[in-house]
C-alpha cells in the first residue's frame, strides 16, 4: 500500500530546504550504498553543519504528521536525508536494504519515504517509480508532498534529463512490521474516522477494541 500526502512541508520549510540544497556540500550517494552500482546521485554531506539543519526540518514534518502516523505507525524514524540529481544522474530498479544502523543501533526499513523539494517543472525526468507486480507506478511530486510505500517494494529513479531533483529520503521502522497486517489496521482507521459518528456508540465502542486488540497482538514488542 502507497501512501501519498501533499502539504506534507509547509511553504517556509520548502524555501528553507531549496535554499539549503543550493548550499549546502552534497557528497557522492555510493558513500551510504556503495555496492549498488546502478546509484548515480549526490546526498547532503553529514560534515556539513546546515544538513543537521535539513534532517531536523523534515524529521518534524513527519513527527507531527498524524496521516502518516495512522498509516505508518512508526517505532523510529531515520534521520531524513537531502539527495540531490544532477542531468544524467539515476537510481536503478533496487529494493531498500533490510537493516541500517542509526545512532549505533539496527533500524529494520519496514517502509521507505520520499519528500519531493524540487518544483516538478523545474527538471526534466528523474520520475520515482515503484514497480507493484508488472505494473510501474509513476510519481513526480509537486513541492512538499510526500510519498510512503513498502521497502520491499522495488522501485527506481528515472534518469534526470535535464534540471535538478532536490528531494529528501527516509526509512520508517514500523511497530506493525507485516505489511498485510498493518494495512487491516490502516483500513480499520479510515472507517472508524469516516463513519464512527454514524454508529451506535456500542458498535463504536466494539470496532476502537478489535483496533486495539489487533494492534497489541501485530505490534513489534521489542
Amino acid at each position: 500500500m502507497i501512501l501519498e500526502l501533499k502539504d506534507f512541508l509547509t511553504q517556509a520549510e520548502i524555501a528553507r530546504l531549496t535554499q539549503l540544497g543550493r548550499e549546502l556540500h552534497f557528497v557522492n550517494g555510493r558513500i551510504s550504498n556503495p555496492n549498488n552500482l546502478t546509484k548515480d546521485n549526490l546526498q547532503a554531506d553529514a560534515a556539513d553543519p546546515r544538513t543537521a539543519e535539513s534532517t531536523r526540518i523534515v524529521a518534524d514534518a513527519f513527527a507531527r504528521s498524524q496521516p502518516f502516523r495512522d498509516f505508518a505507525f512508526p517505532k523510529r524514524v531515520a534521520p531524513p536525508l537531502l539527495a540531490r540529481y544532477d542531468a544524467g544522474m539515476k537510481y536503478g530498479a533496487h529494493a531498500d536494504a533490510a537493516h541500517l544502523m542509526v545512532d549505533g543501533t539496527i533500524l529494520q526499513s519496514d517502509l521507505s519515504a520520499t519528500v519531493f523539494i524540487a518544483d516538478p517543472s523545474t527538471y526534466q525526468g528523474g520520475e520515482l517509480v515503484m514497480h507493484v507486480g508488472t505494473r510501474p507506478v509513476v510519481a513526480k511530486g509537486v513541492p512538499g508532498e510526500v510519498i510512503v510505500y513498502p521497502s520491499t517494494m522495488l522501485h527506481e529513479v528515472r534518469p534526470v534529463r535535464a534540471g535538478t531533483r532536490l528531494v529528501s529520503i527516509t526509512f520508517i521502522e514500523s511497530m506493525v512490521p507485516n505489511e498485510y497486517e498493518r494495512t487491516q489496521l490502516y483500513e480499520l482507521n479510515e472507517v472508524a474516522a469516516l463513519e464512527g459518528m454514524n454508529m451506535h456508540w456500542q458498535s463504536r465502542v466494539r470496532l476502537e477494541t478489535v483496533r486495539q486488540n489487533l494492534l497489541r497482538l501485530w505490534s513489534r514488542s521489542s
